[in-house]
């Protein structure tokens, strides 16, 4: 998740959070700002605190995304953020991936009574610290109780050797059938092989062109896996909405200076200091 304007604050993942977590952060903002979700194969489990929360708190899990999506965040809105890894989304959730791909669920959708004592837990938590805290003991605890499905192993080596590689040689290299492959991986990660590397092509070319200040866009195609250069501003507009040039400006804040620094002035992080 990428919010425009908005200062995120890394907390690491306990031990025994930290196999199925891949990102713990927290975010506040004291001003309406633009908000920019990038999509992910990983679903995140939010806890949102503030006004435009029922009853001031709410719990819900984003489901895999293939597309961004934009929504204002408001002033006085507090979130934390747990990003789960891929393979860890049945065990924690309770349910495949696929179940959730492309959704908002409430938490207690999912979890049931668990999802209530959790927010009463969070109710009454006084900083980020706490709050971070607390949502990952209760990740961990449901790792405790629930086993990884077993092949979720192959999902992750198969899903290590894409975008660079074609779904049939991945298939066969890993000894099974290119059906097996994508029914298993589709129930595992809640994509297909073919739109979790299209995905992953999309992040790489955007690492890249975040690197520098000058961008060259066919050597970013290049190294990303695209075709070329048309190929990726194709793929871009579908997912983002926009060209890479364009998302890459709106990713740096492409907001008027002054603009940009009233909105960075009036964020800060929420954190126990």
């Amino acid at each position: 998740m990428y919010a425009v304007g908005i200062r995120h604050h890394g907390i690491a993942p306990s031990a025994r959070a930290e196999a199925a977590v891949a990102a713990l952060f927290v975010s506040e903002c004291a001003l309406d700002a633009p908000g920019l979700f990038l999509p992910r194969a990983e679903a995140h489990l939010v806890v949102r605190f503030g006004p435009k929360a029922k009853s001031g708190l709410d719990l819900h899990v984003m489901g895999p995304r293939q597309r961004a999506r934009r929504k204002t965040l408001y002033r006085g809105q507090r979130v934390v953020t747990a990003r789960l890894r891929l393979g860890t989304h049945a065990a924690v959730l309770g349910v495949p991936p696929s179940a959730i791909a492309e959704q908002h669920t409430p938490l207690e959708d999912l979890w049931g009574d668990a999802a209530e004592r959790l927010a009463q837990r969070l109710a009454g938590a006084d900083d980020a610290a706490r709050a971070a805290s607390i949502l990952d003991e209760a990740i961990a605890e449901r790792l405790v109780t629930r086993a990884i499905e077993p092949h979720t192993r192959l999902v992750l080596e198969a899903a290590a050797r894409l975008p660079t590689v074609r779904v049939n040689e991945v298939a066969d290299a890993l000894g099974v059938s290119e059906r097996n492959l994508r029914r298993v991986f589709r129930e595992v990660v809640g994509m297909s092989p073919k739109e979790f590397a299209r995905l992953m092509r999309f992040h790489l070319a955007l690492t890249e062109a975040r690197t520098g200040k000058d961008v060259d866009w066919a050597g970013v195609a290049a190294a990303a896996g695209y075709y070329d250069q048309a190929h990726l501003i194709a793929e871009f507009r579908d997912i983002a909405g926009v060209t890479p040039r364009a998302l890459l400006s709106e990713l740096r804040g492409g907001a008027p200076a002054r603009a940009r620094a009233a909105e960075t002035q009036s964020c800060a992080r929420w954190t126990s200091a």
